[in-house]
């Protein structure tokens, strides 16, 4: 295929070094999430629990919990309350996904869909978000409830104008960059933000974090769209071109279509608009890949907003803390897995 883009160790011991930081916060959330997905309906127990247990990296609860200690805050729970809100959301939007994409693996385990069927993976999701919320009100930060409400509305839109450019060869980077804010990057930005809400930080630190989460959660998104034409799926747990043969455009793609020629752009434009897409229409793409090094330019633009990331916590003070966050940029990147 051409590309390999080495993995770093470093990048890996970024996160673990996050997780190991928090890890009896961690399993204290993975507990309450188990605790409130408890019910007297067998099947959404069954079902939620397949979800959970597939081998999440919980990235986005780490952030809460990374975000209100490094702003200060002092343990009474809340954390973890809110920590386990944020995964709760990440993995309701996680199940429709799978029913919308038709996907029948997520991180090389059966999706919940193709085991039970859609129509009751619809519904636990629905359970997942319902659960999440009672546990916000339970909260009563209408800051923070506010926030997180804000953001599921802005991922089910972000899923919703993705599916409005399904197949569009010729869709513009910047239509593609709105579609990953609202999808991916907006759930990030909340994730510190509340982190920073719990310790009633001042605006300054609050917008600091909330970029932070929002340009971590840019570069983590662009990262993965690049590995679709590239990762390995035993080692990365996805299929390899799932986005291609589902008629997603992303980064990639827009890059080879703004550098090809016109023949190639036909090319492009009619293979996304067909209903099915073949392997052979995917070792093409593949070759045009290569040949603009299209992912290369990807990992570019992924480069960038891993800077902007970075560079947005220097206002706080140079600790352990500040120190794990800024090098879990990195981790976007250079993950293996």
């Amino acid at each position: 295929m051409g590309l390999v883009v080495p993995l770093k160790k470093s990048a890996n011991s970024a996160y673990l070094e996050l997780k190991n930081l928090l890890s009896e916060k961690l399993q204290n959330v993975e507990t309450l999430i188990l605790q409130k997905l408890k019910s007297d309906v067998n099947l959404i127990e069954r079902m939620s629990n397949h979800h959970l247990s597939s081998g999440g990296k919980r990235l986005r609860a780490l952030l809460t919990l990374g975000s209100a200690k490094l702003t200060g805050y002092k343990d009474n729970g809340r954390d973890i309350n809110l920590a386990a809100c944020v995964e709760l959301i990440h993995s309701a939007t996680l199940l429709h996904d799978d029913v919308i994409d038709e996907s029948k693996l997520r991180r090389g385990s059966q999706t919940t869909n193709s085991i039970w069927g859609n129509q009751s993976s619809i519904l636990v999701g629905d359970y997942l978000l319902s659960r999440c919320f009672e546990m916000m009100v339970e909260d009563g930060d209408l800051e923070v409830l506010k926030l997180l409400s804000s953001t599921s509305a802005k991922i089910a839109q972000g899923e919703v104008m993705q599916l409005q450019h399904k197949g569009e060869a010729d869709l513009l980077e910047e239509t593609y960059l709105d579609i990953i804010s609202l999808k991916t990057a907006s759930l990030f930005s909340a994730a510190t933000k509340t982190g920073a809400c719990l310790s009633q930080s001042n605006e300054k630190e609050k917008k600091a974090l909330e970029s932070y989460g929002k340009n971590l959660g840019l570069a983590f998104q662009i990262a993965d769209d690049a590995l679709d034409y590239y990762a390995k799926e035993k080692l990365f747990g996805k299929e390899i071109g799932k986005d291609f043969f589902e008629g997603k455009v992303t980064l990639p793609l827009i890059s080879i279509f703004q550098k090809g020629n016109d023949k190639e752009k036909k090319f492009l434009a009619e293979i996304m608009k067909k209903e099915n897409r073949t392997d052979e229409d995917f070792g093409e793409t593949l070759s045009l890949i290569n040949k603009y090094k299209a992912v290369e330019a990807t990992f570019k633009k992924a480069e960038f907003f891993v800077n902007v990331s970075f560079d947005a916590l220097a206002i706080f003070p140079e600790t352990e803390d500040k120190r794990i966050l800024q090098n879990l940029t990195s981790f976007s990147l250079n993950r293996s897995f």
